[in-house]
């Protein structure tokens, strides 16, 4: 783990106490229903959307609902709550990426909020030829498990350390993907340093920035906006996010 990691901090009590802006997030999406039906649509190609910690796929229905309805073959992770990586929950989701692989003749599209995250990065390094791409959502994948307030939370509910997860499965956690790979991050996260869910930019790789709770990153209409954009992309045809126009006044640029 690099110096930076290391020096990293959880968001401040303030922050965390600010997460119950998260049902006011969810307002405001459902609010803005119409507008976000202008975002692309998509091509059909599966997405599985993992939840975060000690969620479950009942978490992730408002978004998953909202890219079925633009056009995508959508699948929770049906494993229930999330509580870490028990026995079998690694295999049962390369399973699952194989299953949708199989099923629908194409790449796979993984979007994961928080430790779903994580989870949607570790997988496309391992079976990198059944990914399409990756977007993840307050994911603390470049910061240390003690950069957030939900390390406690993890060691409870898997029985494991949080300082295993690492190299739990995939290779280290904060080298990206071999896959287009998105990081949306907000540097209002009361749950995760901001800074650890930064993609490093390369020429398949971006940070986006939205201003959320993490909480309510799943259905923040920025954020799922952001999530589409990036998701109706052509297969072999990715660009950066274009924060031109009027999405320069809701997206804030991420290396200010």
């Amino acid at each position: 783990m690099s110096a930076t990691t290391q020096t990293l901090r959880a968001p401040s009590k303030t922050l965390m106490f600010m997460e119950g802006r998260a049902l006011h997030e969810f307002g405001a999406f459902l609010g803005a229903l119409p507008l976000l039906s202008l975002a692309p649509r998509g091509d059909g190609h599966p997405v599985l959307v993992l939840p975060g910690l000690v969620a479950s796929d009942t978490s992730t229905r408002p978004l998953r609902s909202f890219l079925s309805n633009r056009g995508y073959a959508v699948s929770g992770w049906r494993q229930g709550r999330n509580l870490g990586l028990r026995d079998g929950v690694q295999q049962a989701m390369v399973d699952l990426v194989h299953e949708l692989n199989d099923t629908h003749g194409r790449k796979v599209s993984l979007v994961g909020w928080s430790l779903g995250g994580l989870y949607a990065r570790q997988l496309a390094k391992m079976v990198p030829d059944r990914v399409r791409s990756v977007v993840t959502l307050g994911s603390p994948f470049a910061g240390g498990p003690k950069a957030t307030n939900a390390w406690r939370v993890y060691e409870i509910a898997s029985g494991r350390s949080a300082e295993e997860e690492d190299h739990a499965f995939g290779g280290s956690l904060s080298e990206a993907p071999p896959v287009p790979t998105t990081a949306i991050f907000s540097r209002t996260d009361g749950i995760c340093a901001w800074q650890g869910c930064m993609e490093k930019t390369s020429a398949t790789s971006e940070s986006i920035e939205v201003e959320s709770s993490h909480c309510g990153m799943g259905h923040h209409p920025a954020a799922v906006y952001a999530v589409a954009d990036r998701l109706a992309q052509a297969e072999g045809q990715w660009a950066p996010f274009e924060r031109t126009g009027w999405r320069s006044l809701v997206y804030p640029d991420p290396h200010r």
